[in-house]
């Protein structure tokens, strides 16, 4: 009955951490939501208003999206990227993950995924029928290839077109890519494509955040949307922007589109006009402020002998690693932690690592976001005592899994 390519598929694994940890919720059990990343903040109250103002919108729109709302989302980037984006280079998605599936489908030749990669980069890769390179990575080079590793596996067939999944800051480690003009040089060397995921960039840590398509923009499809930046994960509405050098891509994802999700929602997009033309500065520095500081509060308090992490750069998430010899693979750990403490975390084997590396990814978003960002000015130094009252679970559970691996 079922086809031999999806049998061996299982669902994310980051819904159903999320399904596991309400199930336990349901039970009575303490848990701390440390494995699901989701924006703990609202979407702001002006396009909220802006939703509820088009709801009588029910007309299909174009399938590569609103008119008025590409524009917006070109002059948005192109004003950040400093490169002349056209509304006829975006193309507008039910959700970023949908055009990257679209994507896997459309390519013609072989996948480079570093390893750590979101989830859902390789099922998709395997569903689109592509052979994958899983390109391991180490802590030094802030878990991202480096421009040589990239090299050498397309030196092995130089006839082949390659794509590179480059996301940055990087779920699940937290980390920015700081080569990527090296990488750039190679893509402009060889025949390489780049996707960069960059939906986590706006709430990068550091004010200089920069693309890949900065140093190549004719090789770079760059794939973000509403979901982390504006607390809209369940609207459901991501955008591809693709150069005029990579038409056919654009094209042939088009042609896709018409045919599986036809367009998005008419009230998300008209509301996502107002998204992408008006200035959300204020929110998103807020933002960025406390998950600065409730990042830096978990990597100070966990780091220790017995657990390596770096610090957090962007996002919401840290990739600790246990130095212990107890658990043969990184889901065992995890079960381990979350029937010991109460603590959710997701294996590193889930994002590409070797099963036996004993990593895990830690979103530290379970706090209500709207009553810290209300407490808070723009700039304010958020403390330990702000973090202890506005993301109390957040300390609990931090000190639960750093004597955990203690004790261990």
């Amino acid at each position: 009955m079922l086809k031999d390519l999806v049998k061996n598929l299982k669902p994310s694994s980051t819904l159903l951490i999320n399904e596991t940890s309400r199930k336990l919720e349901e039970q009575g059990k303490k848990i701390f939501r440390f494995g699901f990343g989701q924006s703990p903040f609202k979407v702001p109250e002006s396009i909220v208003e802006e939703l509820k103002n088009n709801a009588h919108q029910n007309k299909y729109l174009p399938m590569q999206g609103l008119s008025e709302l590409r524009d917006s989302v070109a002059k948005h980037t192109s004003t950040k990227k400093n490169y002349n984006y056209k509304s006829e280079n975006v193309i507008i998605g039910p959700g970023s993950k949908e055009l990257m599936f679209l994507l896997h489908v459309i390519f013609d030749g072989e996948i480079i995924l570093p390893a750590p990669s979101w989830v859902s980069y390789a099922p998709q890769a395997i569903l689109g029928r592509n052979k994958t390179q899983i390109l391991q990575t180490k802590r030094e080079n802030n878990w991202f290839p480096t421009a040589s590793e990239i090299e050498e596996i397309i030196l092995k067939d130089k006839n082949k077109n390659y794509l590179l999944f480059l996301n940055s800051p990087n779920n699940p480690s937290g980390q920015i890519c700081e080569n990527l003009e090296e990488i750039a040089d190679i893509a402009k060397k060889y025949n390489l494509i780049i996707l960069s995921d960059e939906i986590y960039s706006e709430l990068s840590f550091e004010d200089n955040y920069q693309s890949i398509s900065n140093f190549c923009p004719e090789k770079t499809i760059i794939s973000t949307g509403l979901s982390k930046w504006c607390g809209a994960g369940g609207w459901r509405l991501g955008y591809f922007l693709v150069p005029d050098s990579l038409i056919e891509i654009k094209d042939m994802i088009n042609v896709l589109a018409s045919e599986t999700f036809s367009a998005v929602s008419a009230p998300i997009q008209y509301a996502a006009i107002k998204a992408y033309k008006n200035d959300h500065s204020h929110y998103i520095n807020k933002s960025r402020n406390i998950l600065s500081a409730v990042g830096n509060y978990v990597y100070k308090n966990l780091k220790s002998n017995k657990v390596l992490i770096n610090k957090s750069q962007g996002g919401f998430y840290l990739m600790p690693e246990f130095l212990n010899e107890k658990f043969n693979s990184s889901a065992e750990l995890c079960d381990s932690i979350l029937n010991d403490t109460g603590v959710a975390l997701l294996p590193g084997s889930d994002f590409g690592f070797d099963q036996k590396k004993m990593l895990a990814r830690l979103s530290f978003t379970d706090f209500d976001g709207q009553k810290f960002m209300n407490k808070i000015d723009v700039n304010q130094k958020i403390d330990d005592d702000l973090i202890n009252e506005f993301a109390p679970k957040i300390i609990e559970g931090v000190d639960k899994l750093k004597k955990w691996s203690e004790s261990i």
